[in-house]
């Protein structure tokens, strides 16, 4: 048997909020596998469904860059080692210049090797030398997508959220070039990001979206829960399929309660929009970034930061 440290045991109860003996328990019970952890603690009804992100540690912003027209759109992450960096506005301008320039990037080293925007003798990665040399610390570009429309009639739009550590990238398309421009399908646009904001558990649009793999870890999850030992087997699957639809619809946006008006659906407001504008709609995708999502930051206590300086002299 895999050997449980104390580390793996806060990883896993960081993941799910249960107790520390649960945890510890259910290493052992999967040799120390934490995803498996983690399904046989929901089987046990110790952990909840919903989507744990891992500790947030890292600092720095989630930003984004929509091009005038609404066309095309980027959500990026960049990381700093401290909220007052972060806090910074030489950082702040870096990032919204690379969350521009990231509309031309496919991935985070093409970006890296673009001259940078503001100053085009040098590239964005050594312009990022440049200032982790003046502000004192490590900067990273960690992450970032960029939506393009192209011909496409719709519109991307996106949400910032608590000063830069949620962020909503969002897609909606239309039939027609006359319906996106209408007032009411860019508030929707934007309605809907602020709507992915809200929901951390939301990551479809649709049910018909979630892959089958994910609806069968669902059910195989809820068919091994201590609670339906004794009950028969049609009497099973009806309770297990009653469970999987909800679960289902906790992951997808068009099925989550309207943030400003909860007795109608997302699904409810985007028929409404249709209905207004006289065009089809369809919510096409979205990404949501949270600053720090599965990084862990390195801990330290102030003695032994002190006494490490010490040390050092």
């Amino acid at each position: 048997m895999a050997e449980i440290s104390a580390k793996l045991v806060q990883e896993l109860r960081q993941k799910t909020g249960a107790g520390m003996m649960d945890c510890k328990k259910a290493l052992k019970e999967t040799d120390g596998n934490i995803d498996e952890a983690i399904d046989w603690l929901r089987k046990k009804g110790i952990a909840s469904a919903g989507k744990k992100s891992d500790r947030i540690a890292a600092e720095g912003l989630v930003d984004t860059y929509i091009q005038p027209g609404g066309k095309v759109g980027v959500l990026i992450e960049v990381n700093c080692q401290t909220d007052f960096v972060a806090r910074n506005d030489a950082f702040k301008s870096l990032v919204k210049n690379l969350a521009q320039q990231a509309t031309t990037a496919d991935s985070v080293e093409s970006l890296l090797a673009q001259p940078y925007i503001e100053k085009a003798s040098v590239t964005v990665d050594e312009f990022i030398k440049e200032t982790i040399a003046t502000l004192g610390e490590n900067i990273q570009v960690r992450r970032f997508v960029n939506f393009a429309l192209g011909n496409t009639p719709g519109v991307v739009d996106s949400y910032i959220h608590t000063g830069g550590r949620v962020g909503v990238l969002v897609q909606l398309s239309a039939q027609t070039d006359a319906s996106a421009g209408k007032e009411e399908f860019q508030s929707l646009a934007k309605n809907a990001a602020m709507q992915v904001a809200a929901c951390p558990n939301v990551e479809y649009v649709s049910v018909d979206q979630i892959p089958a793999e994910v609806v069968k870890k669902e059910k195989d999850i809820e068919m091994g829960k201590d609670d339906l030992g004794n009950k028969p087997e049609n009497i099973k699957e009806k309770i297990v399929q009653g469970r999987i639809d909800k679960r289902l619809k906790e992951m997808t946006l068009l099925d989550q309660p309207y943030i400003r008006d909860q007795s109608i659906s997302v699904e409810d407001l985007v028929k409404q929009v249709k209905s207004k504008v006289g065009d089809e709609i369809q919510v096409h995708r979205f990404v949501r970034y949270v600053l720090g999502e599965g990084i862990e930051k390195q801990e330290i206590s102030f003695a032994e930061e002190v006494a490490a300086q010490m040390g050092a002299k």
